[in-house]
């Protein structure tokens, strides 16, 4: 009777813990117990990272990007992932991996990229933008440099939440990708199952307009079935806060030369007589905008979709943090007519990103330039075609009085006209991609990150960034972005960086994602 009894509560014993085991754990629990897991390995998550930031990877630096490729192959098959490379040509591949979770009945695919912006090293505080550096605070709040600590003996190495990693791609976009692999490592570590197969697609030349994504992942389109997309690319809500994203705005890009005389005057003998391009140009870029901002281009606005009530709603209850921003940024008045900045990217913009003529400061030469040039982009929204909206920057141009061409103007199209302007598209441009709120799997990640992180994400409507989202959703494939990086991370620009603790929260968030989602 005895023994009856005991095998009795064994069989109960071991159903309670089969249950309890079978039970998925929530967000929240999953969030904590990767955070578990991160505070024991930081040393190795960081070391992965400042190791993979070494590696120089601009797009058009061919030996590098294949090296940030195949390093890529490495970290994937770490963790058991099946890769793929899909080859382009001069570029670096798009790397592709597949992680099959058997009890798991949505595949959802993760997307980032692995190049980044082209660098000037003498920008750079540090000087050598793939040499990571550690510093305990941001550098415009007087972070210092600091070694990055190591493991010895019973002390573990320990990173605190606000120090910073400074290096080309620290945010932009290799950091996501080292979190989410970093949290595939803390659920096999913690015994959490992923509750979704796993599809990663890892781009080599974003950063030059992914010109050749789209035909790439349509040759493998065998590849990417799934049921979601999310990309990681962006920044946090300015606030700090996390955030969920379901659109981003288009980019055109274009250059402008103006010409005066075929080459430069002296400005005692000339000037006043001979036309100077530099303020031809100048008066060019300012009749396209009005005093608030609008563009004045006929037809700007007219293409853009509206917000759906859902993408108002979401809109209303965005953080406004403008006048916090305007004081970080260290400027007194915005543009946009009294408009918040969420509102605004919602529209498109128009943006000059480079002026040149002649020379400036200790190069300052007394002449009259022989030509003025300017670099511009176009933000485009849902509903706007880059090229019709060329169309309609090439239009106003004319309309100002000038002969346009898109190569460099002949002799007698120098003198048979007063004014020449070359106008020339970039060769990368594309449109906006906006995936509906409503969709089921739309609310139901947003319940997810907001269960992981307290209630605190932010939803918004469209992210102002560029990202080709376009060809996913030619692809059918629905697609959200779920960023993780700081906001403040000098995306783009010279000392581009990553808050530590952005990252771990990352982690959390990516680890629930894929222990949990579920539609």
């Amino acid at each position: 009777m005895r023994n009856i009894v005991v095998i009795l509560l064994i069989a109960l014993f071991s159903c309670s813990a089969s249950a309890q085991k079978s039970t998925p754990a929530s967000p929240a629990q999953v969030a904590q117990e990767v955070r578990d897991y991160r505070m024991d390995n930081e040393d190795r998550i960081v070391r992965e990272l400042s190791e993979f930031l070494a590696l120089p990877n601009i797009a058009s630096d061919a030996p590098n990007i294949q090296k940030n490729a195949a390093r890529l192959v490495e970290m994937l098959e770490a963790r058991g992932i099946e890769t793929h490379l899909l080859p382009i040509s001069g570029r670096g591949p798009v790397v592709f991996g597949k992680l099959i979770s058997p009890e798991a009945k949505r595949t959802v695919i993760f997307y980032a990229h692995y190049d980044g912006q082209p660098v000037d090293p003498a920008a750079w505080t540090d000087g050598k933008p793939f040499e990571p550096v550690l510093r305990d605070a941001a550098i415009e709040a007087g972070g210092k440099r600091i070694p990055f600590p190591e493991n010895g003996g019973q002390q573990r190495a320990i990173y605190n939440d606000d120090w910073r990693i400074y290096a080309r791609s620290s945010s932009d976009d290799k950091s996501p990708i080292v979190a989410l692999l970093a949290a595939i490592d803390a659920l096999r570590a913690k015994k959490i199952p992923l509750g979704v197969n796993l599809k990663v697609i890892f781009e080599g030349e974003e950063e030059a307009g992914s010109p050749n994504l789209q035909r790439t992942l349509e040759l493998h389109k065998n590849l990417l079935g799934a049921d979601l997309l999310i990309t990681a690319d962006g920044p946090v809500h300015q606030s700090g806060r996390p955030l969920v994203f379901f659109g981003n705005r288009g980019i055109l890009g274009f250059q402008l030369t103006t010409y005066g005389p075929i080459r430069p005057l002296h400005s005692g003998h000339y000037g006043n007589w001979a036309p100077n391009p530099a303020m031809e140009l100048s008066r060019l870029l300012a009749s396209l905008k009005d005093a608030d901002g609008s563009v004045l281009i006929e037809g700007f606005y007219d293409d853009v979709v509206p917000l759906e009530a859902t993408e108002k709603k979401a809109l209303e209850e965005m953080p406004n943090n403008d006048g916090d921003l305007e004081r970080e940024l260290q400027f007194g008045k915005p543009e946009g007519g009294g408009k918040k900045l969420v509102e605004l990217l919602q529209l498109p913009s128009l943006n000059i990103r480079g002026l040149r003529s002649a020379y400036v400061g200790e190069q300052a030469q007394n002449i009259v330039p022989d030509k003025a040039e300017a670099a511009l982009d176009v933000r485009l929204v849902k509903g706007e075609d880059p090229d019709k909206k060329f169309g309609q920057v090439v239009a106003f141009i004319r309309k100002q009085g000038y002969f346009v061409t898109s190569e460099a103007p002949t002799k007698e199209e120098r003198l048979g006209h007063p004014h020449v302007m070359r106008v020339v598209k970039d060769v990368w441009n594309y449109r906006a991609s906006r995936t509906s709120m409503e969709l089921p799997v739309s609310k139901e990640l947003v319940q997810l990150v907001q269960d992981t992180t307290g209630g605190n994400a932010v939803v918004a409507p469209t992210l102002g960034g560029s990202v080709p989202m376009y060809i996913f959703e030619d692809l059918g494939l629905p697609w959200i972005g779920v960023p993780i990086v700081n906001y403040d991370n000098h995306q783009h620009s010279s000392d581009e960086n990553l808050r530590l603790g952005n990252l771990w929260r990352g982690m959390e968030i990516y680890g629930a994602i894929l222990a949990d989602l579920n539609w």
